[in-house]
């Protein structure tokens, strides 16, 4: 008779579109909780072969008039954000052409 393992909680965050999915391959794979379909996921993943697309980060430092750092932190409490995040969308949002009006 083949024993099961221990189990142990594992908790970790995921964007809302994968709690979704989770229960969407729940209901599909006719499995009785997420627990259950993550486990699933994991038995069939190639992780050996997978590539994880990584952006190298590096912190630097810049000057902010208060009114720009009072404005980034009121937003990023009203957007659940770092002050981080929003400075890699505003900077990735940034037109790298230059533009013909200057």
């Amino acid at each position: 008779m083949a024993t099961r393992s221990a189990s142990a909680p594992l908790t970790f965050d995921l964007p809302t579109s994968l709690i979704t999915r989770i229960e969407n391959g729940r209901r599909r794979y006719g499995l009785k909780n997420a627990s259950e379909v993550v486990r699933l996921a994991i038995d069939k993943f190639d992780f050996e072969g997978c590539k994880l697309a990584r952006d190298p980060h590096r912190q630097i430092s810049v000057r902010l008039g208060s009114s720009q750092r009072a404005m980034l932190k009121r937003y990023a409490k009203k957007k659940n954000a770092s002050v981080g995040e929003l400075l890699r969308f505003a900077l990735g949002s940034l037109s790298t052409t230059k533009s013909k009006s200057r």
